[in-house]
């Protein structure tokens, strides 16, 4: 099994498991920008050598003044974490919540930090005749019957690629909960500014809303997030954080990123087009891909082929391309992976591998002559 660990983009594993150097392997189940690091980090590492000797500043003051500029929202609002998780294992343990919600399927994140809390999960079920989407009368029922004083919300959701409407989130927020929207994927996003739910939190002081920077610039080896949010709350996490959360490259880095304008406008260009290419491509193999927002995308590998989506996992990690079990995730079957929107070349080599591998496995149409 590759997600051991609950992940995908486990490299070390996967080279354990498929008898193949890290190197060698093309990886689709971690879902990283194929056109970053922006070549401005590469000056920033080499001349951080320099500040090693050195603590990071403590309270990321330079990055904190950055994240506000960039979003308008003051600094006192912002909160920088060890990457995104630390922030939803923070919020958790910070408002410590008799009841939690979560859609299911999303993040396994949400879930591990709502049960270390000691918090009882109220899972609200979403599936694909809603094109994975609560419906409003569903949220309706379950705020009315569960009562969660928490939401964690993924926007877009992981692994479904979908966007919770956002007049189902303004109802949360209305009926007094609070309501933690997770945007780590949100910056792909060609309305991204229009979509964000960063403008509402102004209006409601029980809404958070968390940021990843490690997807969009594609340095999930350099942990760094941030959230925004009621600043009280936000000083009492700072208080829970423990010291030294993020590393001074971290910082310069995050700091680095906010001035790569070119690089953002590449990035949402070239996933416009990719989406819908790719999404042809895969349904020309005979599977189902299911409609996204950002840059993965969940597959039904459907009733063409008689694999499950861990057998196919290891038919494609044995060639070399690594993919998301997707029936890993609570309230998805066996029949469900998660593909990374990559590079045209890389996505080529993918569709050819995959339609190689399934080969072996296509269903016999009935023979016609037979049928009465």
């Amino acid at each position: 099994m590759l997600e051991k660990y609950g992940h995908g983009g486990d490299l070390r594993s996967a080279s354990e498991l498929f008898g193949k150097k890290e190197e060698e392997l093309l990886d689709y189940s971690s879902n990283m920008n194929p056109l970053g690091p922006p070549q401005s980090f590469k000056r920033v590492i080499e001349e951080y050598w320099k500040q090693i000797v050195h603590y990071p500043d403590p309270v990321q003051r330079e990055l904190i003044t950055a994240i506000a500029n960039r979003h308008q929202q003051e600094e006192e609002r912002i909160i920088v974490g060890n990457g995104a998780a630390e922030l939803i294992d923070l919020i958790v343990r910070q408002l410590q919540p008799k009841k939690a919600a979560l859609l299911i399927p999303s993040f396994v994140e949400y879930e591990q930090a709502i049960l270390k809390a000691g918090c009882k999960a109220i899972y609200i079920e979403t599936n694909e005749q809603t094109s994975f989407i609560p419906t409003l009368d569903q949220l309706k029922q379950v705020h009315d019957s569960e009562q969660p004083e928490l939401y964690m919300l993924g926007y877009p959701n992981n692994p479904t690629g979908t966007l919770i409407p956002i007049e189902h989130i303004l109802y949360l927020l209305e009926e007094g909960a609070t309501v933690v929207v997770d945007e780590a994927f949100l910056d792909f996003h060609l309305e991204e500014e229009r979509l964000s739910m960063i403008q509402w939190l102004h209006k409601y002081k029980r809404l958070f809303v968390i940021r990843s920077m490690t997807k969009f610039y594609s340095i999930p080896g350099i942990r760094l997030g941030y959230m925004m949010g009621d600043q009280h709350v936000i000083r009492a996490l700072k208080q829970l954080q423990y010291p030294w959360s993020v590393n001074s490259l971290a910082q310069k880095l995050g700091c680095s990123a906010f001035k790569e304008t070119e690089f953002i406008a590449q990035t949402k260009a070239w996933l416009a087009e990719e989406i819908p290419w790719m999404t042809e491509e895969l349904k020309k193999i005979g599977l189902k891909p299911y409609a996204t927002v950002t840059n993965y995308m969940l597959v039904d590998i459907g009733e063409n082929y008689s694999t499950n989506s861990r057998q196919l996992q290891q038919l494609m990690g044995k060639r070399g391309i690594l993919i998301r079990d997707a029936g890993t995730f609570r309230g998805l079957s066996d029949r469900y992976i998660r593909l990374a929107i990559k590079s045209r070349e890389n996505n080529y080599r993918l569709l050819q591998v995959l339609a190689d591998v399934l080969n072996d496995y296509r269903e016999e149409e009935p023979n016609v002559a037979n049928r009465s």
